[in-house]
């Protein structure tokens, strides 16, 4: 496992994220959208089934049923990938801005690391002038 660095570094084991977040949100978005397409194909080719059987002579009431059928699952159809879509952005945004806030939170504990050693290394030298202070010098 790789060296962490920021905050997840003194996270709890149990409350770091994982390696790969894209691995992780990938495989139920790719199932999801699996499934999604495997409807599509069975409703197309039930709505060409359906054309195929219509050219054999079938009833007008239920033609026009049929085409109102499908110009709604068409429509629903449609609805559905736009929100595929916009709930694709949310995430890449989102994903975008867990990135930006974890590389500001490094940032920071970079900057209160540096801070507290240049405190120390301040500390030494008044401590050390302090006590050159107090000894006694050969006086002139």
């Amino acid at each position: 496992m790789a060296e962490k660095s920021g905050p997840e570094k003194f996270a709890p084991t149990d409350r770091r994220s994982p390696e790969k977040l894209i691995d992780v949100d990938q495989a139920p978005a790719t199932a999801f959208e699996g499934e999604i397409r495997e409807f599509v194909r069975r409703d197309v080719a039930f709505a060409r089934r359906q054309r195929g059987e219509a050219d054999t002579g079938v009833d007008p009431a239920a033609d026009s049923l049929n085409t109102l059928v499908r110009r709604i699952a068409g429509a629903s159809m449609e609805e559905i990938e736009r929100v595929i879509l916009e709930l694709q952005g949310v995430r890449d945004t989102l994903r975008s801005e867990g990135e930006r806030v974890s590389r500001e939170i490094s940032g920071y504990a970079n900057l209160s690391h540096a801070s507290i050693t240049a405190m120390k290394v301040i500390g030494d030298n008044l401590k050390q002038w302090n006590n050159a202070a107090d000894k006694p010098g050969p006086v002139r």
